[in-house]
């Protein structure tokens, strides 16, 4: 499965949107005045109705083949990355939310990362307004250095300094195409708000025997948007959805080495779920929270009984150049 480069592969660049036109716009517009350009730019747009003057900017770029709009009626993040995997013509994948902004020459601080051998996943440096990245080298220590759901969960994505992860964020992630594919991709059965989808992927591509590698050169400011995205819901420190919930549970069960670990991580999320600031502000938000937790946890019972939900590893369209 490992592939091994001695030049830096073309990339696509993949971006999932859901109601954040104007955020949207201004990513694809950064990324077209980077130094280096993406092989090619792939929007998997979910939103039903963008506005006039973000409609009119999709449909020039996609008439003159800028950009390749792919519509999804359902939102759904893990189906749209996937549908972006699938559909990529470079060797490459780049995976940025539609709420990031990339910092220096991100396309080729990924494409060389990737010709590093046995390199199949680079995660990159993620930083939100106002904050600056920080020399920490990354020592995990306790339940985060050993096998099991909270492995590297610790890790820092602010940090400066090069290292191999068990971790990723999908904000600022890129994949091998071929190993992505040849371990079923994104597993389907993250749904919702999918937490967490992400870094099964990246320990599945470690298993299979890839490198996962996080790089600082490869940066984005991260803007969080209030709307859209994964928080088209209502708040989540008060939602009784499972919608928010579902994806850590399903990720304890499938990581955990026994029925004591996974109740250890599922009684761990569900303290630290109202365990905050907020909750202390607003102890009237607990009972609902509370009430999302438990169908988050129900639903992933259920969920992980089917067994994960993988793309299928024969030919595809897109691929590599």
């Amino acid at each position: 499965m490992v592939e091994q480069s001695v030049s830096a592969p073309a990339v696509t660049v993949a971006i999932a949107t859901v109601d954040r036109g104007p955020h949207l716009v201004a990513l694809v517009d950064a990324l077209l005045a980077a130094p280096t350009p993406a092989a090619e730019i792939v929007v998997v747009d979910q939103t039903t109705s963008h506005p006039p003057e973000v409609a009119a900017r999709l449909a020039g770029w996609a008439a003159d083949g800028t950009v390749r709009v792919l519509r999804q009626r359902h939102p759904s993040l893990v189906r749209a990355m996937n549908r972006a995997l699938r559909a990529a013509r470079a060797p490459v994948v780049l995976f940025v939310d539609d709420d990031a902004l990339p910092r220096g020459d991100l396309v080729a601080a990924h494409a060389a990362a990737h010709a590093e051998p046995g390199v199949v996943a680079v995660v990159g440096q993620v930083l939100e307004p106002g904050q600056r990245p920080i020399a920490r080298r990354h020592r995990p220590r306790g339940r985060h250095a050993r096998p099991g759901p909270w492995r590297d969960l610790d890790f820092r994505f602010d940090s400066s300094l090069p290292c191999e992860v068990w971790t990723a964020i999908a904000c600022n992630l890129s994949v091998r195409r071929a190993a992505a594919l040849a371990v079923g991709g994104f597993d389907g059965r993250f749904v919702g708000a999918a937490y967490r989808f992400e870094t099964e992927l990246a320990r599945r591509l470690r298993r299979a025997g890839g490198v996962v590698r996080f790089e600082p050169s490869a940066s984005v400011l991260h803007l969080r948007a209030p709307a859209g995205g994964t928080r088209t819901r209502l708040d989540h420190r008060r939602d009784p959805s499972p919608h928010h919930a579902v994806g850590d549970y399903y990720f304890g069960l499938l990581e955990s080495r026994s029925r004591t670990e996974w109740l250890l991580w599922a009684a761990a999320r569900m303290a630290r779920a109202v365990r905050t600031r907020a909750h202390l502000a607003h102890p009237w938000w607990i009972p609902p929270k509370l009430v999302g937790e438990v169908r988050g946890l129900a639903l992933a019972l259920r969920l992980h009984r089917r067994g994960p939900r993988l793309l299928p590893t024969g030919p595809s369209e897109g691929g590599g150049r």
